[in-house]
């Protein structure tokens, strides 16, 4: 840390993000713009000088242009991140650890790796890591009218409310990732806290048809601990969490295959109930 501590640093920042307080310094002013992007919505600057996770960025232009170019290095605490040419390769690693570092250590929220929609006040909550279709599901229930609350983490208070997340969708095509907001689908990010609705246990599978089966709350709340990023750290709380999540809500198990079809059904059959 005393090498870093010794860079030229000619800018810093303090923010508070669910209960995180996360500092930023840089070597350039440019990069400001770019280090309160990267933050999630909802996140506030603090006057505090004591962090819990502090990032170092030097170097690099987020200017176009090849002329001159230079790395940018990113740092946290002392160990380096990234060195890369690219600003969104920056960006996007950056993102990545930062909503990790909040998700383990958030101290009275719940980060459960999870597409989150809200349908009719209350929350759909689809558990599930990257690449288990939870995007694709999003995305089709914003397309079907569903507000945005996250396609990455679902975020539990203590009564088991929902808050927003709404990181920009991260789509999959065959050899590339895209960013989509939810207003370019037609929809928009959800602004406050809801109870759980509906909590769907499933994967993709070709071809096949979504035919669910009601199951117990006690099966849900193992399909989300499965997912959560502080069930070993604090077990007991996150196990009592869960348990406010699930009371209130229906779960539905069974594998599905294409999303338009999952999700007009579930609006048809179960829109009028969640």
């Amino acid at each position: 840390m005393e090498k870093l501590d010794r860079l030229g640093w000619v800018a810093g920042l303090t923010f508070t993000t669910f209960g995180v307080r996360i500092g930023v310094r840089v070597t350039s002013t440019e990069l400001l713009d770019l280090a309160s992007s990267v933050f999630p919505a909802g996140s506030k600057v603090s006057a505090s000088r004591t962090v819990e996770r502090l990032y170092s960025v030097v170097g690099g232009s987020t200017r176009g242009g090849d002329s001159g170019r230079r790395f940018f290095l990113l740092y946290g605490n002392v160990a380096r991140l990234t060195r890369t040419l690219n600003s969104q390769e920056l960006y996007e690693i950056w993102q990545s650890d930062m909503d990790f570092y909040i998700a383990q250590r958030a101290p009275r929220k719940l980060f459960v790796h999870a597409g989150v929609v809200a349908w009719k006040g209350h929350a759909i909550v689809i558990p599930g890591r990257s690449h288990s279709g939870k995007t694709t599901l999003v995305k089709a229930f914003l397309q079907a009218g569903a507000t945005y609350y996250s396609d990455e983490f679902a975020v539990f208070d203590e009564r088991g409310r929902v808050h927003p997340f709404p990181r920009p969708l991260s789509v999959r095509t065959l050899n590339t990732t895209r960013k989509i907001t939810p207003e370019e689908l037609g929809s928009l990010p959800g602004t406050g806290p809801i109870p759980t609705g509906l909590i769907m246990l499933t994967h993709y599978d070709a071809g096949v048809r979504w035919r669910p089966r009601q199951t117990s709350s006690g099966r849900a709340i193992l399909g989300l601990l499965a997912n959560t990023l502080a069930a070993r750290r604090q077990p007991e709380g996150a196990l009592a969490t869960l348990e406010q999540v699930a009371s209130g809500a229906q779960v539905l198990q069974g594998t599905r295959g294409e999303a338009r079809e999952t999700v007009e059904s579930i609006v048809y059959h179960w829109g009028k109930k969640v």
